[in-house]
């Protein structure tokens, strides 16, 4: 069980797979008012760096669950580097389905709706790990503003406009699905920047230590192809954000 290759060559490099900083973490953290002991369950969780930064910030424990081998190893190899290898636990495995044993204080999917089937699911999938009055955290792109014809929207890498709201709509959606926005964190264009530019260097330095791999032309083409794309369509169309949500 992995997911597709591609992701584990561009984002190998990368503790957040999404457009968050360091710094983004730790103001969702502060503004969740986490406390010593607060169980978290983070699917989809990566590299773990939000747990592991977490545990070592707040005290909190958790578990996190990703399908990605190469991302779970280095999540636990975060945590024993953070020192909170005793507070964190990560396993290899599909998030889509899991729930925890143990009721937890904060349940998350930062940025993979999919594995629920979209938000509405997700966050179903979500409430079955959390305590009474605990909060449910989703990572969710939405439209900064909306792209002028479907061609835009693929060149943002959605499949249609409609994959997408735009954040006035994304939040009243979350209304509408029995739940209250207690808090949101949103990426910003130099967050995005982070996130996108920092899979060109592993990008090129990949290419140099393996140019006769199947995925070469592959890699070489997103090389090729994603900067101006990304300057052009996703950092002027596409915002995301983690929204935190208590049931109603």
């Amino acid at each position: 069980m992995d997911i597709p290759r591609i992701f584990n060559i561009t984002e190998s490099a990368h503790r957040i797979h999404n457009p968050f900083t360091p710094e983004k973490l730790a103001t969702l953290g502060a503004a969740l008012r986490l406390e010593p002991g607060d169980r978290v369950l983070d699917l989809a969780s990566g590299s773990g760096e939000m747990l592991c930064t977490w545990a070592r910030d707040y005290g909190i424990t958790g578990t996190g669950v990703d399908m990605s081998q190469l991302y779970t190893g280095q999540a636990r190899l975060r945590a024993e580097e953070l020192g909170v290898a005793d507070q964190v636990t990560f396993i290899h495995g599909d998030a889509a389905g899991y729930v925890s044993e143990e009721k937890v204080s904060v349940a998350a999917c930062v940025g993979a709706t999919w594995i629920g089937g979209g938000v509405a699911g997700t966050i179903q999938l979500l409430a079955q790990s959390l305590r009474p009055g605990g909060m449910i955290l989703i990572g969710e792109p939405y439209w900064r503003q909306l792209p002028p014809t479907e061609e835009v929207a693929r060149a943002c890498l959605a499949n249609s406009i409609s994959d997408f709201l735009l954040l006035p709509e994304l939040l009243a959606s979350f209304i509408h699905l029995g739940c209250d926005v207690v808090e949101m964190v949103l990426a910003d264009q130099d967050s995005w920047d982070r996130y996108e530019a920092a899979k060109w260097l592993t990008m090129r330095r990949w290419l140099e230590a393996n140019p006769a791999d199947e995925l070469a032309k592959d890699v070489r083409a997103r090389l090729t192809a994603e900067p101006a794309r990304y300057a052009k369509y996703t950092r002027e169309y596409l915002g995301w954000g983690v929204f935190a949500l208590m049931k109603r």
